[in-house]
């Protein structure tokens, strides 16, 4: 993996991808955030050596660098997943490249459901803790002591100063910011009532099928993180209705002024 690593970094470099102080993962139906940065430059994913290419149809599947807030950023347009055939290797890879590039701090977005039933849909979720229900590690693999600790801590995955921060933008601004626990499923299909009942159990207030693979390499990389979800849909099992992916789409596109704000006004401070 460090010779990929390697070529893929120097690739990035000899395309203008200079020293980036923050990486941003967007996620499913997030995108707006593009029109925001300044872009020096893009480069299709199946361009890049040794990059996955994002197979669903609303990820847009570009790294982009530019300036936000007047920092150098690198921005994942579409992310991988491990319901799209890919190893959580495979997922994490990008986060990777983005601290060799140089980043310091990870941003990751993500639309999920809501099972705690306090939160509606439209709304935000500050992500404080995770559960990983995705079968498997990031780290678990042959040689991963050469890249960072094998035996990663995980008391603090997400950054307290950093949500701190968020939390105050969201009061300043008169954004409804939750605070909970996400747990990360392999999907694709989405959950029965009984999924439900049991993620709710166990301490679940949200539901997705991503992030927490990025979040621990993250921190296995020793690089701040942060993850904000836009709340889709509102899982209710004792009146659960079919969900409409389109919809799930569109309620992110609705929600996601709000995260703009959150990433802009965090991205001026760090």
């Amino acid at each position: 993996m460090i010779k990929y690593i390697t070529e893929t970094t120097d690739y990035l470099i000899a395309k203008g991808f200079d020293k980036p102080e923050i990486g941003i993962i967007l996620g499913t139906g997030l995108g707006q955030l593009i029109e925001k940065v300044e872009i020096l430059h893009e480069v299709s994913y199946n361009h890049i050596p040794n990059f996955p290419t994002a197979t669903v149809e609303f990820h847009k599947g570009k790294l982009i660098y530019g300036i936000l807030e007047g920092k150098k950023v690198v921005v994942m347009q579409g992310r991988f997943h491990v319901y799209e055939g890919y190893s959580l290797q495979d997922v994490t890879y990008p986060v990777r490249i983005m601290e060799k590039l140089g980043i310091h701090t990870l941003l990751v977005s993500n639309a999920a459901g809501a099972i705690n039933l306090n939160f509606k849909k439209g709304e935000l979720m500050l992500i404080e803790d995770h559960i990983n229900l995705q079968g498997s590690s990031p780290l678990a693999f042959k040689g991963v002591e050469h890249l960072g600790e094998r035996f990663t801590d995980m008391s603090k995955p997400y950054d307290l100063e950093i949500n701190l921060k968020f939390e105050q933008i969201a009061k300043e601004h008169n954004i409804t910011l939750h605070k909970g626990v996400y747990v990360s499923v392999v999907g694709p299909q989405l959950e029965t009532r009984a999924e439900y009942k049991m993620l709710k159990t166990i301490g679940a207030d949200a539901v997705g099928m991503s992030t927490v693979p990025e979040i621990i390499v993250a921190n296995h990389l020793k690089i701040k993180a942060a993850a904000v979800s836009v709340l889709t849909d509102e899982c209710d099992p004792n009146n659960l209705k079919p969900v409409d992916i389109a919809d799930i789409i569109n309620m992110a596109g609705k929600a996601e002024p709000n995260m703009i704000t959150l990433f802009k006004e965090l991205i001026k401070t760090i």
